[in-house]
């Protein structure tokens, strides 16, 4: 089997062309570019055409299609963990590896909030770019909120947070930060609540923070998430964790995203939620979500879930909206607010990981990752290197801009 990489036009990347390959060759889209492969004639045949359009041969022997795997990975730790395996494509977050189907499998379970893997599927879309929803007018009373997200109160709260030995879940630090955010946010005015959480069997908590709607009673909620906890894997879990990035700036857009809410009338409830036990297997989220009743997960519209949201990795600032497919509409929504209040490039994926709006997915509850793209050129996760020097506040504050439209809309802001 020969793997072919064919750049698509900008054009036919968001439009999501299917290309005209012929029957038995395996491709599937990673953003501009198609990865194809097959054998035999008609194969030959199709190689050769896409020749003139720039295509390339990438390999060339001893492969199958059952060895095509997708991996997503956080920085760049499945490379670091598994040096040997063969990357075929490399974009960054997302890889295609020649692996044998069971060490895949095996690999797969080690570290699964590291990285994920699963084998490729014919016409897989690894990931879009944006560009499927077209820029909007502003809505006034949305921009009016858009415009008081404030770098000065993020960067000042990212200090604090970035600040400590270590977040990890189960650590006096931890419990430190826990105290900080649930101070913050009760200050502010909303219903404060701590959630024991079992890590491991160890206790860590969950912060929950709430601010009813005014729309009659069962009313519908929007849940905005990140994780509070960092860890350090790299030089062991007494060792300094910063998690500046990881996840100081998602933590910290929570309580910037407080702030800009705080006393606003909206028709439905709102909820901020910080984890603990995120970097150890989502241990937070999951509690979370199997605690609440089945009434009130029905009352769940959309959970929004932010986590490294302040390195920039690209040319130009960028994010991208990882959800599944119950999760398009709120993608939409998301990319409308980035047209309309940011000048964020936009990047979209249809194949969850490793981070909290997992959970939710799981539960049929649409979720959608908002994070820095491009976040495998990120190597200081689960470092003592993840530190303040390296956070794009500004980036951070674009990212917040779009989720704060996103939030308003949805609330229905007075």
């Amino acid at each position: 089997m020969e793997l072919i990489v064919v750049r698509a036009t900008a054009a036919a990347a968001v439009a999501r062309i299917t290309p005209a390959v012929p029957a038995g060759v395996v491709w599937a889209q990673f953003g501009d570019e198609v990865v194809a492969g097959g054998a035999g004639a008609a194969w030959k045949r199709y190689r050769d055409a896409t020749a003139d359009a720039g295509a390339r041969v990438v390999h060339a022997r001893g492969l199958s299609p059952d060895r095509l795997h997708v991996v997503v990975q956080q920085g760049r730790l499945f490379q670091a963990h598994h040096p040997k395996v063969r990357v075929l494509h490399d974009r960054g977050r997302f890889l295609l590896v020649d692996l044998d189907p069971r060490q895949a499998r095996r690999i797969g379970k080690r570290h699964p909030t590291c990285y994920g893997l699963y084998p490729i599927a014919a016409g897989d879309v690894v990931f879009a770019l944006g560009g499927v929803v077209a820029r909007r007018a502003a809505t006034p009373s949305v921009k009016t909120l858009v415009d008081r997200v404030s770098a000065n109160r993020f960067s000042t709260d990212l200090t604090a947070l970035a600040g400590m030995h270590s977040r990890l879940s189960t650590s006096a630090d931890y419990r430190a930060a826990v105290k900080i955010t649930s101070t913050t946010l009760d200050a502010l005015g909303y219903v404060v609540r701590k959630q024991r959480v079992s890590v491991n069997g160890k206790p860590s908590y969950n912060v929950i923070a709430d601010r009813a709607g005014t729309d009659p009673a069962p009313r519908r909620q929007i849940v905005v998430t990140a994780h509070l906890d960092s860890i350090n894997w790299e030089d062991g879990p007494a060792a300094a964790a910063p998690g500046a990035d990881d996840n100081g700036s998602g933590a910290a857009g929570i309580l910037e995203m407080a702030h800009v809410f705080a006393g606003i009338g909206s028709k439905l409830d709102l909820r901020f939620v910080l984890f603990g036990g995120e970097e150890q297997g989502l241990f937070g989220s999951k509690h979370l979500v199997a605690n609440i009743t089945a009434a009130d997960r029905t009352r769940i519209r959309t959970a929004l879930n932010m986590d490294m949201i302040g390195s920039t990795n690209t040319a130009a600032r960028t994010v991208l909206l990882e959800g599944s497919p119950i999760s398009v509409a709120m993608m939409d929504a998301l990319e409308a607010a980035a047209e309309t209040y940011t000048g964020l490039a936009v990047e979209r994926s249809l194949h969850p990981f490793n981070s909290d709006h997992v959970s939710f997915i799981e539960k049929g509850i649409p979720g959608v990752l908002t994070i820095e793209g491009a976040d495998s050129s990120n190597e200081r996760v689960h470092t003592a290197r993840d530190t303040l020097a390296h956070v794009d506040v500004q980036l951070a504050v674009e990212i917040l801009r779009m989720n704060v439209g996103f939030v308003a809309e949805a609330i229905g802001v007075a």
